[in-house]
């Protein structure tokens, strides 16, 4: 029955699915999505190296140069600001819209060539009708883009293994896989990952088609094209600070400027959830409400007042002055003393579990406080339906794997393993650095529409071993 469904010619029925989701995604144009500084940055960034030729921000009269964030998200912007004018930023969402839809396109793709026509159009529903990815492309900010990549990764990686053990060429899907590489870690410096994972992972499924040799060589000419890009990038930083900077710095500051380490430090020793982000690590320069520091932060009286002084000493000027760093440092090396396994283990997990299932809600008008409804019942009922929705996705992904009908599955899981332990090196979680994860979320959850068992079709795109002629390149 599957079979002969097969061959309906679909284009007719994506083609209305993906246009009611590109109005879906002109929905959330109209609503009021919260503004976050970084689209702010961004888009100074675009306006400034565009228009004045100089990569930096607006500094006491004059644009400084800057390297704390990448350049790939700027350069997308300037392109669509030179075509539709400078302050328009509604041009950006629409184009953003449309990449994101083709990026659904490309894993329903994956999904209906690899698995089963039933689970492609699985694919195809959950990756159009997200919210989540949906309310992104609304977004000045590099996630919507940084997504497909992720998308064009899985399309393009499946297409190579598969015309490697067909013994036929795939110069096209190859440069598409260092599209996807390269550009997402121009869009962000977490974006490496993607690279070192599907790198890896070329050569593990061309191996048995490819000898290894040939397979490795074919690894890493995809890493190398991939990194090409930042050569101009590290040159420049070179001459204009004098540092050797390939990314931007892990706490995105221009060398010689002050960081608080010691303050972070101590924020990590308690903090578990975007609350924590939201009123204390982003008010590093603002007032710090004391009652906002959650009780866990200290263990004794003793040591509750001596927080308390802190954040009183630090309200005073707004400031973490390297003075009261080196307090707040002190403070935290005690509390790693007295709990380890809270510091690195406990707290990372729940930081990174927060990220994973926290009602997506960072992009709408609210709260944090989702479990708060005596304030707010209406909102916060509208996120725990989303937070259920969330849930939806990693719950039926689960099981897809658990199924062993996700194609490319090892890659996949590794990247997903892989990117949540770089999450828990992070202090203060935000539930938007896990939005890479959906295209997986899509893949894995669809295969479990599959049919049946048989329905799946090589799920790891493994094939006998052919002739070393093979040739991906």
């Amino acid at each position: 029955m599957e079979s002969a469904r097969s061959r309906i010619r679909p284009a007719p029925a994506v083609a209305l699915i993906l246009a009611l989701g590109f109005a879906y995604r002109l929905f959330f144009l109209f609503l009021p999505v919260t503004v976050d500084d970084d689209a702010l940055a961004y888009a100074q960034l675009a306006r400034n190296w565009f228009h004045h030729g100089v990569y930096g921000f607006l500094r006491d009269g004059h644009i400084a140069p800057t390297l704390v964030r990448l350049p790939g998200y700027p350069f997308f912007l300037g392109v669509v600001f030179s075509v539709f004018g400078a302050h328009h930023e509604r041009p950006v969402m629409i184009v953003q819209a449309l990449i994101d839809l083709a990026a659904c396109w490309l894993l329903y793709d994956v999904v209906r060539t690899w698995v089963s026509p039933r689970a492609g159009w699985a694919a195809l529903l959950l990756a159009v009708f997200c919210p989540f990815t949906a309310a992104y492309t609304a977004s000045g900010m590099t996630e919507s883009l940084s997504v497909s990549c992720v998308a064009l990764a899985i399309w393009s990686l499946a297409r190579v293994v598969r015309a490697a053990q067909r013994g036929q060429p795939a110069r096209g899907a190859f440069l598409a896989l260092v599209l996807a590489l390269s550009y997402a870690t121009l869009l962000r410096p977490d974006g490496a990952l993607l690279s070192v994972v599907f790198c890896a992972a070329l050569y593990w499924y061309a191996r048995r088609s490819l000898d290894a040799g040939r397979a490795l060589r074919t690894a890493i000419v995809a890493g190398i094209l991939a990194a090409l890009p930042f050569i101009p990038w590290t040159i420049r930083n070179a001459r204009t600070f004098h540092v050797f900077q390939p990314l931007v710095p892990r706490d995105a500051n221009n060398p010689g400027e002050f960081v608080p380490h010691g303050f972070q430090r101590w924020l990590s020793t308690w903090s578990l959830d975007y609350v924590d982000t939201g009123t204390i690590a982003w008010n590093q320069s603002d007032y710090i409400d004391p009652t906002d520091v959650a009780a866990r932060a200290c263990d004794t009286p003793a040591e509750c007042q001596s927080t308390q002084a802190l954040i009183a000493e630090h309200n005073q000027v707004d400031a973490v002055t390297p003075q009261l760093d080196a307090q707040f440092a002190a403070l935290a090396a005690q509390r790693v003393r007295e709990h380890p396994l809270d510091f690195y283990f406990v707290y990372p997990a729940i930081r990174v579990v927060d990220m994973w299932l926290r009602p997506r809600t960072e992009l709408f008008n609210i709260g944090p406080w989702w479990w708060a409804f005596r304030y707010h019942p209406i909102a916060n009922s509208i996120a725990i339906f989303l937070g259920l929705v969330n849930l939806g996705y990693v719950l039926l992904a689960i099981v897809g794997f658990a199924q062993r009908r996700v194609p490319l599955a090892g890659a996949l899981l590794a990247y997903l393993l892989l990117r949540s332990l770089l999450l828990a090196t992070l202090d203060s979680p935000e539930q938007r650095y896990t939005m890479e994860f959906f295209p997986i979320l899509f893949v894995a959850a669809a295969c479990v529409f599959a049919r049946d068992r048989a329905a799946s079709r090589q799920p790891d795109l493994e094939a006998p071993q052919t002739s070393t002629s093979a040739a991906v390149l």
